[in-house]
């Protein structure tokens, strides 16, 4: 798993679904979401040029079954996130999480689930939930800053710094290290290379401040390639072509990619608790915060949305498996398969949580010799639970406690934290959707006399 830091040459263009004619002003300065850095990779490695590389057919069951005309199915992303460069050390910063609130005092969890000895459901939530969230602090004007530096969420998660002294704890708003820019343009009819009539529009734009970067983790290792240089790496063989140049975003900005953290090395990604979970009445108490978005569609009776599929829509149960899942390199299908099926399910039971606004998630497709595809155009949108989410699960025991969060923790059992294991959205998980960390939690406190 490489870990990069992108520099841009210009300014950025990331443009949302919304319309960019007439009075309406194209928004195209928010930060990218992960498809964003997922389709300038996979781009750079179609423009590599690269010999003898895998292919695999998406559409199993039509009649180009088998042509293999796709590649780079290898590739996985995750990111980007803002990056502070001082010298030769980096500050990561990460989504705050939602039941949180950063202070000069450090870090603090202001969000707690409320306690209650009533049988019955006592409030509107949706099911499967139990408990309320209620803050412990009292009402302020003043806004939670949105970025959290790896440190400060380290410190919220109870885990050890990254930085000696907590000089790495701190808090960041989007006006520290982005601006947003103005500039008007005019539409091209790609037919005739001439200006569309009435496509004259405004748009904002990116621009990163000085010493800040965007941070992002790729890896593409594929069985077929080799180059004598970089080995099956595709991604260090096609940013050695492009003298290290992706395009990203709208409008095909180029970027530079700087190569960090050498490989075996951690990744600066806050760590999860495995262990030490807060126990009360038998329960362990665990929690699991957001990383980055994560799609849950709808499956049968299950709505989806906020909900994670791997929960039961009736009473909160936990669908995932506890135990060994990786499959054997010599492990039939059929039997991994069959193996992972006769495994326990993990005794825990999501009883709160703290949800913020969906996030729209779209793209454009270019036309594909297959019904689906034909004459491409706009991708469905998807609503994803954004990063920050907040959910809160009782385990029967301290070793279901432990077995889920090796299950939702990003790096799963690894103590060494060198790659992203666990990304655990339904859809676009390769782009880096539903990466996590897991921490423990504690009644409100109002709650528990």
């Amino acid at each position: 798993m490489h870990t990069l830091l992108i520099q841009p040459t210009d300014i950025l263009f990331f443009r949302d679904g919304r319309p960019m004619g007439g009075a309406a002003s194209g928004h195209g300065a928010a930060w990218p979401l992960p498809t964003v850095l997922n389709s300038a990779f996979h781009g750079a490695l179609h423009r590599a040029n690269l010999d003898g590389v895998h292919g695999h057919n998406h559409w199993k069951g039509h009649e180009n079954r088998g042509t293999d005309t796709r590649k780079f199915g290898s590739l996985v992303t995750a990111g980007p996130f803002p990056v502070l460069t001082e010298g030769q050390s980096t500050t990561w910063f990460l989504p705050r999480p939602l039941d949180g609130a950063g202070a000069a005092t450090g870090p603090n969890t202001v969000l707690h689930p409320i306690h209650t000895n009533s049988p019955d459901r006592n409030s509107s939530l949706p099911l499967p939930l139990k408990y309320a969230t209620g803050s412990a602090v009292p009402p302020s004007k003043d806004s939670a800053l949105p970025w959290w530096s790896e440190d400060a969420w380290n410190a919220y998660l109870g885990m050890p710094l990254r930085t000696p002294e907590r000089k790495g704890i701190c808090f960041k708003k989007d006006s520290d290290f982005s601006d947003a820019e103005h500039n008007y343009g005019i539409g091209i009819d790609p037919e005739t290379d001439s200006v569309k009539e009435g496509q004259f529009y405004s748009a904002s734009y990116l621009r990163l401040r000085a010493g800040w970067r965007l941070g992002a983790f790729a890896r593409a290792l594929d069985k077929d390639f080799h180059d004598a240089t970089h080995g099956n790496d595709l991604i260090r063989a096609a940013l050695a072509r492009s003298a290290n140049h992706v395009l990203l975003g709208g409008q095909q900005r180029t970027a530079t990619c700087e190569f960090t953290v050498p490989s075996g090395r951690r990744l600066p990604l806050p760590t999860g608790k495995r262990d030490g979970f807060h126990e009360r009445a038998g329960k362990f108490l665990i929690k699991w915060v957001l990383l980055t978005p994560s799609l849950w569609p709808a499956i049968g009776e299950h709505q989806g949305g906020w909900l994670p599929s791997w929960v039961s829509h009736k009473d909160g149960a936990v669908l995932l498996k506890q135990g060994d899942q990786e499959r054997g390199p010599k492990e039939a299908r059929e039997q991994w398969r069959a193996r992972v099926k006769a495994l326990p399910p993990i005794a825990a039971t999501l009883v709160a949580a703290v949800i913020g606004k969906a996030v729209p998630v779209t793209g454009f497709a270019l036309a594909h010799d297959v019904a689906e595809r034909e004459e491409g155009g706009a991708k469905s949108i998807h609503l994803a639970a954004p990063a920050g989410c907040v959910y809160y699960f009782e385990a029967d025991s301290a070793q279901a406690a432990q077995h889920l969060a090796d299950a939702l923790n990003w790096h799963g059992n690894d103590a060494s934290c060198t790659t992203i294991r666990r990304l655990r959205s339904n859809l676009m998980g390769e782009k880096g959707f539903g990466m996590g960390v897991c921490g423990t939690w504690e009644f409100h406190p109002a709650s528990t006399h």
